[in-house]
């Protein structure tokens, strides 16, 4: 127990340190260059030290009634406060679940203003938003480590046509550029992929690296219709997905109840070892997952740069303002080609163009600044100098840090369950 401590602690310090750096890079050196470019009002919020202090996030997605309560459920061994498990669409808003020496729950319009949480941004989603948004605290042992979004049951059939009030897909994306992972979760029974949750896989791109697919409630079928299930999982996601990689499908039931066909039991346990293990690392790898977060950032920042200060340049000084931004705007993708060839830039690291396009509807294209080298300089120095310190810190750490796992307790405990037949 007391060696556990010593390593846990061992492991704090090597986040807190890292950590601390980073915010301290951010501020100083990447954040004058998103002020000045108005990168917050194009892309992302400016970043709070709750943003790098928060614990490693799961994200669960998927269909209703594909078992993403009952997933976390499982993982924690244990209800949660706003628990609700059927059939139907029981699950009507995003709850966050995290961990507090007390039980209860936190509505969304008083989580937004707490300043020890990351919420604050989600406050621009509006009231029909935060009636459906809550965090519920749990005094579970493996929340000590990780935290765990549930989000409302993605509709298909008649009922996507009922509107939800807020921008769905917008708060998905808020979501996933900042949790650690992503679990998509698919029932074995309905493998239809409804336009919204066609669109909601979409608000995913582009975080690829943190999406893990999993097959759920696989013991209700035969050996022989699953593998025809998953055979079908994968050519649907192949079309949604539009990556070259097989994306990698975790199968099992991850619930508590007795197997229905005991055939595929050691699939089921190696799958679910598996998955665990991946969901087990998120700690020791949140630092190393930041530093990635800040540089595709620090990125994304330049290349902002690069297009406002072109935009800018292209601005007549006094007459036919109007009818040139809608000449810019409508002519985008070569002002990007020219970003590319001029600045030596990734056509992959600029925004999607139609987004863009969107935003800078509603700008004042006279008001963007020109370019200006030093801060750009500075961010250069930073990816350089100050990002490669620390990535070379974080290996060296973690050599001296056991195998033993960061997420304890719960279903983390028991890979080898022996569960029974029904």
């Amino acid at each position: 127990m007391f060696s556990w401590l010593k390593r846990e602690t061992k492991t704090e310090e090597v986040v807190e340190n890292v950590l601390g750096e980073l915010k301290k890079i951010y501020r100083s050196k990447l954040l004058p260059l998103e002020e000045h470019y108005n990168f917050h009002d194009f892309h992302s919020p400016k970043l709070e030290d709750s943003d790098f202090d928060a614990k490693p996030m799961i994200l669960l997605v998927g269909q209703y009634s594909t078992g993403k309560t009952t997933f976390i459920r499982y993982l924690l061994e244990r209800d949660f406060p706003g628990i609700r498990i059927g059939p139907e669409p029981t699950t009507d808003r995003f709850i966050a679940v995290m961990y507090d020496d007390k039980e209860g729950m936190i509505p969304g319009n008083a989580l937004v203003v707490d300043p020890k949480k990351q919420f604050r941004p989600l406050e621009k989603y509006g009231n029909a938003f935060l009636n459906r948004f809550q965090c519920s605290h749990v005094p579970s042992p493996v929340l000590r480590a990780i935290s765990i979004v549930d989000t409302p049951g993605i509709l298909s059939g008649e009922k996507q046509r009922v509107d939800r009030g807020y921008d769905f897909t917008g708060v998905l994306e808020w979501f996933a550029e900042r949790v650690d992972r992503i679990i998509l979760l698919f029932d074995a029974h309905k493998l239809d992929i409804s336009d919204e949750f066609r669109r909601s896989i979409e608000a995913l791109r582009g975080h690829d690296d943190k999406i893990r697919i999993v097959l759920n409630k696989a013991d209700m079928i035969d050996h022989q219709q699953l593998m025809r299930v998953y055979g079908a999982l994968m050519w649907s996601l192949g079309k949604v997905l539009q990556t070259p990689e097989v994306a990698r499908v975790y199968i099992g039931s991850f619930w508590d109840q007795p197997l229905r066909y005991d055939v595929n039991r050691r699939l089921f346990e190696d799958e679910e070892q598996d998955l665990f293990r991946d969901l087990q690392s998120l700690p020791r790898n949140a630092a190393l997952r930041k530093l990635n977060d800040l540089i595709k950032r620090a990125r994304l920042a330049k290349v902002h740069a690069y297009l406002v200060s072109e935009l800018r340049k292209e601005m007549p000084p006094i007459f036919g303002k109007d009818s040139k931004k809608k000449e810019l705007i409508k002519n985008l993708g070569t002002i990007y080609d020219r970003v590319c060839r001029e600045h030596q830039v990734s056509i992959g690291d600029l925004p999607d163009i139609k987004k863009m396009q969107e935003v800078l509807a509603n700008q004042d294209f006279t008001k963007f600044h020109s370019i200006k080298m030093p801060l750009l300089e500075v961010v250069d120095r930073m990816l350089a100098i100050d990002i490669a310190r620390l990535m070379s810190m974080i290996p060296q750490e973690e050599m001296q840090l056991v195998s033993e796992p960061l997420v304890k307790e719960g279903n983390f405990e028991f890979f080898g369950t022996v569960r029974q037949i029904s």
